[in-house]
C-alpha cells in the first residue's frame, strides 16, 4: 500500500474512532435510559460472541453504572467495620464481581426488545424511569424500572434495578447479610464468597 493511502485509511480509521470514544450520555434520566439500552441491543445480536459481549457490556457497565454506589449500600451497616484498607479492598473485589454477575445475566439474550415508557423524579438525586421487556413467543412481559442517581445533574448513573417491584440492590444486601451473620459476623468470610464467584469458570 502507498505511504498516501496508509495515511488516509490511518485517518478514516480516527474519525470513525473518535465518536465512539468520546460518547456522552445525555444528562435526561429516560434519554440516558434509552441510549444504554440502544447501545445493549447492539452488543446482543446473536451473530457476536460471548467474549465480545462480556467485554462490550461491562464497558457499559463501567461507565452508566455506580458500581461504587452499589457496593457500599450493599455492605450495609458492616461498612462501618472495615478499615480503610479493607474498604478497598471490598470495592475491587465488588467490582469485579458485579461485572461478573451483570454480564453473565445478560449474555443469553439476544436481542432484547426494551421499551422505555416514563420517568418521575423522586427528588433532586433521584429519578425512576420506567421500561418494559417486551414479552416473546416463550417468555413474558417484564416490568423493569431503573433507580437513577442524578446528585451530578450531569452525569445520571444507574444505582438499581427493579424487576416485577424487586430491586435488585436491596436482594443483594440481604444476600450479603446472610453470609455475614451465618459466619459469626466475619466479613472476611464475603470477601471469600465475593473471590469465589469471580474464580469461578463459567
Amino acid at each position: 500500500m502507498k505511504k498516501e493511502n496508509l495515511f488516509f485509511a490511518y485517518f478514516i480509521l480516527i474519525l470513525l474512532l473518535i465518536p465512539f470514544k468520546s460518547f456522552a450520555y445525555s444528562s435526561d434520566p429516560q434519554e440516558f435510559i434509552s441510549e444504554v439500552v440502544i447501545e445493549a441491543k447492539k452488543i446482543l445480536v446473536k451473530s457476536n460472541g460471548r467474549e465480545f459481549r462480556v467485554a462490550k457490556l461491562s464497558e457499559i457497565a463501567l461507565k452508566t453504572v455506580d458500581i461504587k454506589g452499589i457496593g457500599s449500600y450493599t455492605l450495609g451497616k458492616y461498612r462501618k467495620e472495615l478499615s480503610e484498607k479493607e474498604l478497598k479492598e471490598y470495592h475491587l473485589l465488588f467490582e469485579k464481581y458485579f461485572l461478573k454477575s451483570f454480564t453473565s445475566r445478560l449474555t443469553d439474550y439476544s436481542d432484547p426488545k426494551i421499551e422505555v415508557i416514563s420517568s418521575k423524579v423522586l427528588n433532586p438525586k433521584y429519578t425512576i424511569v420506567n421500561s418494559i421487556l417486551l414479552a416473546t413467543d416463550d417468555k413474558p412481559e417484564i416490568k423493569i424500572d431503573w433507580r437513577i442517581y442524578t446528585k451530578d445533574p450531569q452525569k445520571p448513573l444507574i444505582r438499581d434495578l427493579m424487576i416485577e417491584g424487586l430491586s435488585l440492590a436491596k436482594t443483594q444486601k440481604e444476600e450479603f447479610a446472610s453470609i455475614i451473620e451465618s459466619n459469626d459476623g466475619d466479613i472476611k468470610m464475603l470477601f471469600s464468597k465475593l473471590n469465589e464467584f469471580i474464580n469461578k469458570k463459567d
